[in-house]
């Protein structure tokens, strides 16, 4: 085993240059996901499908799930397997859409043009998901380089839509019975700087819009309008403070290790400075630890909506947009847990802890359905950011971890 893995990791190392160009070439391809406005991720699975069948995966599925929104009329995901010793099978699942850039003031390249810079690769979805699909990649090649048969099969899978609810992506996979209970279910969607933390745990999803309805008139004549905007804010502030200190608790499990409440997104009102705006829109994304009940977040969300309406003389209306309970958590004791913490300690010498986070990724659809899935990658946590990043060294790392996984 040690003279395999030591084979299988110089591999890994020789090919670093080849999962450099997979990642770089990802970026280069936008895949904002059309709940934002983009185009999908549909071109990104075109060059994908071209590296995978450089490769000669036993089987290489393309599963298109119809969607008007992107111009292909469809949402693609990729399927491939790699034939194991043994029939059990080792799930690696990244995604290929991403978020959209957002203020592109705030990065210092364009977020499309991949930079490489002190052992980073900058660009959006570099490290969400991007470094994920290198990685897995490259751990496939690496043992095929080396010329080691895996012991598991090794399932590699790059869907669509997880920013935006999962509906074209993996839960279209689940209807197939792609998976099977018994397989080992890694997501490499979240993770820690040392790659020393495994996720097995995610909070309620909760995202509200919430619209403030007054009446627009001229800024000059404030007594003829009731400022929509200004009543928006004090509703968004007095709601943020509520919520925080309604669902105070701590659960140390969990990092951030409290419920979260964010305002996040704001509509555009009015396009003159002169005018009072007759409409406001703001929306919440809310993170609340499993021991609460999300009716018990939408209660107070809209006793504080009933006063303010009549406090104001406003119209206030509360849109659920996404809601998802948490899931029982993988255990730390399933076989996928207790594998992957082998592999990290067999690659980076670390004991790694498990955890939970704010959600949401792929692993908490598998765990709804009685599934052991474990989150985990070697990341520097800038996903969503401007002049989001991934370190060269992550991809080689986590590459080592998925082959030896395979292996043992």
């Amino acid at each position: 085993m040690k003279e395999a893995l030591e084979e299988v990791f110089a591999e890994v190392s020789r090919n670093r240059d080849y999962a450099v160009n997979i990642l770089t070439n990802l970026i280069k391809i936008r895949a904002v996901n059309p709940a934002f406005g983009g185009e999908g991720e549909f071109k990104r699975c075109l060059y994908l499908e071209k590296v995978l069948r450089e490769l000669s995966p036993d089987s290489l599925q393309i599963i298109d799930v119809p969607d008007s929104r992107v111009p292909e009329g469809v949402r693609r995901n990729i399927v491939a397997i790699f034939e194991g010793s043994t029939r059990e099978r080792l799930w690696i699942i990244a995604h290929t859409d991403t978020v959209p850039e957002g203020d592109r003031s705030l990065w210092k390249s364009d977020p499309y043009t991949p930079i490489i810079s002190d052992g980073k690769i900058f660009g959006r979805g570099a490290e969400d998901n991007g470094q994920a699909i290198a990685s897995s990649i490259l751990a496939v090649k690496a043992l095929r380089d080396a010329g080691i048969k895996p012991r598991v099969r090794i399932g590699l899978v790059f869907a669509a839509d997880e920013e935006a609810g999962s509906t074209y992506g993996i839960k279209a996979l689940m209807r197939r019975n792609t998976f099977g209970k018994s397989d080992l279910i890694v997501v490499p969607d979240a993770g820690s700087p040392k790659g020393d933390f495994i996720e097995v745990a995610e909070k309620h999803i909760l995202w509200l819009k919430i619209t403030v309805v007054g009446r627009q008139a001229h800024a000059s004549m404030p007594h003829m309008g009731i400022n929509a905007h200004r009543i928006g804010m004090k509703f968004a502030l007095l709601l943020d403070e509520v919520l925080h200190a309604k669902f105070h608790e701590r659960n140390e499990l969990f990092s951030p290790p409290t419920s979260t409440f964010e305002p996040t997104k704001k509509e555009k009102n009015i396009d003159n400075v002169n005018t009072i705006p007759g409409v406001d829109v703001v929306y919440f994304d809310c993170r609340v630890l499993p021991g609460y009940d999300l009716n018990e977040v939408l209660e107070i969300v809209h006793t504080l909506k009933e006063n303010f309406e009549k406090v104001y003389r406003v119209r206030i209306n509360v849109e659920v947009i996404a809601r998802s309970e948490a899931p029982p958590p993988t255990s730390p004791q399933s076989k996928v847990v207790q594998k992957l913490k082998t592999a990290i300690k067999l690659v980076t010498g670390l004991d790694a802890r498990v955890g939970g986070i704010g959600g949401g990724t792929f692993a908490a659809i598998f765990r709804r359905v009685g599934y052991q899935a474990a989150v985990w990658s070697t990341v520097d946590e800038t996903a969503h950011q401007p002049n989001e990043y991934a370190r060269i060294a992550n991809i080689l790392q986590d590459a080592k971890v998925f082959a030896t996984m395979a292996l043992i």
